[in-house]
């Protein structure tokens, strides 16, 4: 009487780690992205909790000038101060940081990232 086998053959395996290996890579060159997106995240609820407890007016300037010496201090590579839409809505000041990331994998592949995050200055 004949044992079958058990057990995966090389392609199989090729089979199986290829599109393991490819999602690995792409979290690699994606996570860089989104922990300076965390940062961005940080950085804008830090001035929107900061002007809350202020009883003076803010200014664009202001803002600006704040969100260059906060993107400094945190290492922050994109979006540049400048690139943030500081803007009135109503009786409040909104920040949006609203931009994109590529990151390239392979070849002519990569991943387009778009992050939009928005806070109310009181």
């Amino acid at each position: 009487m004949r044992k079958s086998q058990r057990g995966m053959t090389i392609l199989g395996w090729l089979v199986l780690l290829v599109p393991v290996g490819i999602i690995g890579y792409a979290g690699i060159r994606i996570t860089p992205i989104y922990l300076n997106y965390f940062k961005v995240v940080k950085v804008l609820e830090q001035l929107a909790s900061e002007s809350k407890g202020e009883g003076t007016t803010v200014s664009p300037t202001d803002v600006r000038a704040s969100l260059e010496r906060r993107f400094d201090v945190e290492y922050v590579d994109t979006p540049n101060a400048k690139e943030v839409d500081v803007h009135r809505e109503g009786e409040h000041w909104v920040v949006v940081a609203k931009y994109e990331a590529v990151a390239p994998l392979f070849g002519n592949v990569s991943l387009l990232m778009q992050f939009d995050k928005q806070v109310e200055l009181k």
